[in-house]
């Protein structure tokens, strides 16, 4: 009965853990919003992204001057000059910083609040633009308005309901972790053989790591199998989609390294109760 109920208990520590561990990692990651950031900041340093995104400030700028068509072509090079420098004016770092933290409260932080959003992530890359039309007022010697926002949005409706979705129950990972540690203890203290409930749990936390790496895969596939037909978008999706599979998967090993240590432990446990 004893070896009955350290089953259960470990079976259930393997399940919470199961649940636990990409809630906590997506908490971290997706739904905090300096965690969202610091793994988004590099894609603002890819140069296909840069170079999409220099095209789409100039074309969005184009649409914002109030000017006939003589003086377009005086103003074009001051355009074209200010959106070719956009990505190593001094203040691009700091405005990609401020584009991401932005994109970031409307897709998760507003998003419950935003129920007629039919979006999925959305990009606000005025903070970008604003560099642009200083240097283009700067140059033409007239102001320009610069639009409070300028949305780009990047994935389908089912997408944005995830988010919403993650942004409510990622939290609970923690208590799922917790309660996935005091199972697994509850399976050590009454299990008869406390070698062999280590080295089995450790043979199911490999298993889990292995599920979650083919889970992240499928998941990453959904993503960028939907196509926006905007340049910006869908190149932020596939980097974004890299950088959160490259970060998901340090803590896939980590869980691995665990689960070895736990087999090995486990099965010393066993040849040292036999001999």
């Amino acid at each position: 009965m004893r070896s009955f109920f350290a089953a259960i208990a470990a079976l259930l520590a393997l399940l919470l853990a199961g649940v636990a561990v990409p809630a906590i990692w997506a908490d971290r990651n997706i739904v905090q919003e300096s965690g969202f950031v610091a793994m988004a900041s590099p894609l603002g340093s890819d140069p296909k992204f840069q170079a999409a995104l220099t095209a789409a400030a100039s074309k969005t700028v184009s649409a914002q001057l109030n000017v006939n068509p003589a003086l377009l072509q005086i103003v074009q090079p001051i355009l074209d000059a200010a959106t070719k420098s956009l990505t190593t004016d001094p203040g691009y770092p700091a405005a990609w910083t401020e584009t991401l933290r932005r994109s970031h409260r409307l897709t998760v932080t507003d998003a419950g609040q935003a129920a007629g959003d039919q979006s999925g992530l959305t990009l606000d890359v005025a903070p970008l633009l604003d560099l642009v039309v200083k240097k283009v007022t700067a140059g033409v010697g007239a102001p320009v308005s610069a639009p409070p926002q300028v949305l780009i949005s990047v994935g389908r409706a089912d997408q944005r309901a995830a988010i919403v979705k993650l942004a409510t129950y990622a939290p609970l990972g923690y208590w799922g972790a917790g309660a996935a540690a005091l199972a697994l203890l509850l399976a050590l203290v009454i299990a008869r053989r406390r070698s062999t409930t280590l080295l089995l749990v450790g043979l199911g936390l490999a298993a889990l790591a292995g599920a979650w790496k083919l889970g992240m895969d499928q998941l990453a596939k959904n993503v960028l199998d939907s196509a926006s037909g905007n340049a910006v978008a869908d190149l932020f999706k596939q980097q974004f989609v890299a950088a959160s599979s490259a970060s998901f998967g340090w803590w896939i090993i980590v869980a691995l390294v665990v689960a070895g240590v736990m087999v090995v432990v486990g099965g010393l446990g066993r040849i040292f109760a036999r001999s």
